[in-house]
């Protein structure tokens, strides 16, 4: 076996890819600070019952697992920042207000979330805990858009969702086999495959009210005409109607040329407790980011916190960017006097790349980025073109 060859769906980030994804990081991060998100940068291994808490059998499946060999406990590699950033809010913040936080990290995935999709995402996200209303996922679903817009990304769209709906229906299922967690999953696969005749069968034995609810969910997706459309064909329940009274809060407060609905979209069911969203970019079938409101993590951790956020992964987004060029480069001697050294330091303390150039190596100059050279030219060091050798 050659050494070198790394595990499928693991990559390096080579000098061009990782400058681009560094870049993202600082900018977005530092946007992210602009609007009060504190960042915090949780641990790679946790104990696995911390890593999985609230987070459903789905982060269970994604996320490798080893024992400590100090405590003999199983431990995992985390697959998902978010429940982490849940727990810091909870135990270690401890604060009763309203609390912004954001990260940047790698993950670590089982299995690939998608076809020629990397195993270990830079995951980046934000998170907003301590306030219930609608208020919260507007301010989060916009730092999203503005994210995106910083990175030049070409925004497609952004569908809303509301696992709501689909609890409301499924309280009232009566069949015994959709009441286990086997069969609810099986109803919940259905639905987010849009499978018509899964569903049939699945719900054949249920209320005519709940089943005819479930089989239209399905066809709910569009502009926010669909909300009223779902509100004509779904029961007049007040969780369904608190539902769709919070999607229309949030579509209203979302550009429309770019916002859209789907009702049968819950993808994070077990994760998620109200609103969900996915951003989409041009020519792009995967969603670029992901997020939406998940209460119910908190309370696993003995704190309940409402709770919304977003992420997504850096490297995806580095990769629909438009490319960020090196930047040029000015070769410089490797030893010189007082006066070079100190015309390298202003420069580079203005920002400009400066490379010292080492004994043996005039013929690799090529290989640098470099366009301009400094020379010592009428008794002082000067920046003048490189000159290249043909």
């Amino acid at each position: 076996m050659r050494r070198w060859l790394l595990p499928e769906s693991i990559e390096d980030l080579l000098p061009d890819e990782a400058r681009q994804v560094e870049q993202l990081r600082r900018a977005l991060l530092d946007d992210f600070a602009l609007h009060g998100y504190e960042l915090v940068v949780p641990p790679l291994i946790e104990h696995i019952e911390s890593l999985l808490t609230g987070s459903g059998r789905d982060m269970d499946l994604r996320t490798f697992k080893l024992v400590d060999q100090l405590s003999g406990r199983t431990m995992g590699l985390r697959a998902d920042i978010t429940p982490q950033v849940a727990r810091i809010d909870s135990h270690l913040l401890n604060r009763n207000g309203v609390v912004r936080l954001c990260y940047c990290g790698p993950v670590v995935h089982a299995l690939p979330s998608g076809f020629n999709v990397t195993r270990e995402p830079i995951q980046l996200g934000a998170e907003l805990y301590g306030h219930a209303g609608i208020e919260a996922d507007v301010e989060l679903v916009q730092l999203l858009l503005g994210a995106l817009d910083l990175a030049h990304a070409p925004l497609a769209r952004i569908d809303f969702g509301h696992v709501g709906v689909f609890r409301a229906l499924a309280s009232r299922l009566v069949s015994p086999s959709l009441r286990d967690e086997d069969g609810r999953q099986d109803l919940f696969a259905a639905l987010q495959a849009k499978d018509m005749p899964s569903l049939h069968q699945l719900l054949a034995a249920e209320l005519v009210e709940v089943r005819d609810a479930f089989l239209a969910l399905p066809g709910l997706y569009g502009k926010m005409e669909v909300l009223a459309r779902a509100r004509a064909v779904l029961p007049d329940w007040p969780d369904i109607r608190s539902a769709l009274d919070e999607l229309a809060q949030l579509g209203a407060a979302i550009d429309p040329r770019v916002s859209g609905f789907d009702l049968a979209d819950l993808r994070g069911y077990h994760y998620h407790s109200g609103v969900t969203f996915a951003a989409y970019c041009a020519g792009q079938a995967q969603a670029i980011a992901l997020g939406g409101r998940y209460d119910e993590v908190g309370r696993a951790f003995g704190r309940a916190r409402p709770a919304t956020g977003f992420s997504l992964d850096l490297r995806q987004l580095a990769q629909l960017a438009p490319r960020a060029g090196a930047r040029s480069a000015i070769l410089a001697p490797h030893a010189g006097d007082d006066a070079l050294r100190q015309c390298v330091r202003r420069l580079r303390d203005a920002g400009e790349v400066v490379i010292a150039t080492l004994p043996g190596h005039d013929e690799d100059v090529h290989e640098l980025a470099c366009s301009r050279q400094l020379l010592f030219v009428e008794g002082e060091w000067r920046v003048v073109p490189l000159e290249r050798k043909v």
